[in-house]
């Protein structure tokens, strides 16, 4: 007898808001203050530019009959191809990601408890943090929901307090100070923040990832989707322009932990040290959810063939158990790259080769919304849903140039070796259709 229990609406909000917010908004000041206030305007761009992507993607749920997600959206256009491209560039971008997020964990964690890490004592850590944000999952989507909803509050009270209780050290003249630190060119600077803040709104997706582990997706889905990205784009904003107005940019920019840093500035060492625990322990549940979200959609992609039987396997907690051991396995392997610190620079450019993986799936599905209304036969909301896949894709295409053409060039190896993959596969469907 099966024991599944999915989970709620609101919970798929928290487990999305986590995905987004957890390591993101952790180290976003010190990222931001390479520019300084300005960083807003990019922030607006940002915000705007993920809405309209989390309104197309909101139509997608809302409208497609397909499974799995991103990856049955895209194959409205696309097909079968579309919708391995999209599973895999999206499971490809998580992994990595994933690694990069169980990283900042133990430096948080380190930084918590005064402890100075060798880099293999590093990786060491990283692969617990991987394994320790994994092994809870095996109990179904329930138990992750529910601890989703319990760690990120280690992001909402700091971020809640520094939001409110920061205005009252809030200076304007250090504001103004803060405002172009290195005095770029107004696009330069804008250019360089919004690579910036782009990381922080990936995510906004992942309740379409989840959609075949929540209860009435038709109409849960869309609503994660919108309500998380308002919500961090509102948390966003509001904390680290009031941290701009509290402390030079300079010690923001070299702090590993700059909420830490301000809450010492503003209530004392202790309390400092106890929002970096808290924000650790965010951190964890960031990383404990996308380690749900990446083997649904391996399994989803087992589903349709695309990879193996193992993948589609589920646990009678309704957990893709095997999936999840394959993939934090894969984890393990990767997270020796933080053995030396040399790697540790390399490991940037692999931060940015998920971003630039997570974009082709954006725009796959932005390319998919018109005939996602046309099939569902909404041709009466076809004028702004249009308008906002347009607006969304050419906003992914500008963030995929942000990001550099570094990333780009690694980016699109990554896609082609997809396409080359595909081709062993692409038998059982495309030759099957054009005998039929």
């Amino acid at each position: 007898m099966s024991t599944t229990k999915k989970m709620s609406v609101t919970q798929l909000i928290i487990i999305t808001a986590v995905n987004m917010m957890g390591s993101g908004i952790v180290m976003l000041p010190a990222k931001l203050a390479q520019v300084g206030g300005l960083s807003i305007i990019s922030w607006l761009v940002t915000a705007v530019g993920s809405m309209l992507l989390a309104y197309a993607f909101a139509k997608c749920g809302m409208y497609s009959q397909k499974s799995g997600g991103m990856n049955g959206y895209a194959e409205y256009t696309f097909g079968k191809a579309g919708n391995f491209l999209c599973g895999y560039s999206y499971g490809i971008s998580i992994i990595i990601a994933n690694v990069a997020i169980a990283t900042s964990a133990v430096g948080y964690g380190a930084t918590f408890l005064g402890a100075e890490l060798t880099p293999g004592m590093t990786c060491l850590a990283t692969i617990a943090v991987l394994w320790i944000a994994t092994l809870p999952n095996f109990g179904g989507p329930g138990v992750t929901g529910r601890l989703s909803s319990i760690t990120v509050w280690g992001v909402i009270i700091p971020i809640l307090a520094m939001s409110t209780a920061g205005w009252f050290y809030f200076s304007g003249d250090m504001y103004v100070a803060n405002w172009n630190v290195h005095n770029l060119p107004f696009g330069e600077a804008a250019t360089n923040a919004i690579t910036m803040t782009l990381w922080s709104f990936l995510g906004l997706e992942s309740a379409c990832a989840n959609a075949d582990a929540v209860d009435n997706p038709e109409k849960s889905v869309p609503t994660a989707v919108l309500c998380a990205t308002a919500l961090c784009a509102v948390i966003y904003i509001a904390s680290t322009n009031v941290l701009f107005g509290m402390l030079p940019a300079a010690e923001i920019e070299q702090s590993s932990a700059p909420f830490g840093l301000a809450f010492a500035h503003m209530f004392g060492p202790l309390a400092g040290r106890v929002v970096m625990g808290m924000m650790t322990i965010a951190c964890m549940g960031c990383l404990m959810g996308w380690q749900f979200t990446l083997p649904n959609i391996f399994k989803s992609m087992a589903r349709e063939g695309f990879m193996p039987s193992a993948f589609a396997y589920t646990n009678r907690f309704g957990a893709p158990a095997k999936g999840m051991l394959i993939l934090t396995l894969i984890q393990t392997a990767m997270a020796f790259m933080a053995i030396s610190p040399n790697l540790n620079q390399q490991f940037e450019i692999l931060v940015n080769l998920a971003t630039i993986a997570n974009l082709i799936s954006y725009i796959l599905c932005m390319s998919a919304v018109k005939n996602i209304l046309i099939t569902a036969n909404k041709q009466k909301e076809m004028a702004f849903s249009l308008f906002a896949a347009a607006v969304g894709g050419v906003y992914s295409l500008y963030a995929a140039y942000a990001s550099g053409f570094e990333a780009m060039t690694y980016g699109s190896l990554v896609v082609f070796a997809g396409m080359l993959f595909y081709g062993y596969i692409s038998s059982r469907y495309d030759l099957a259709t054009s005998k039929a």
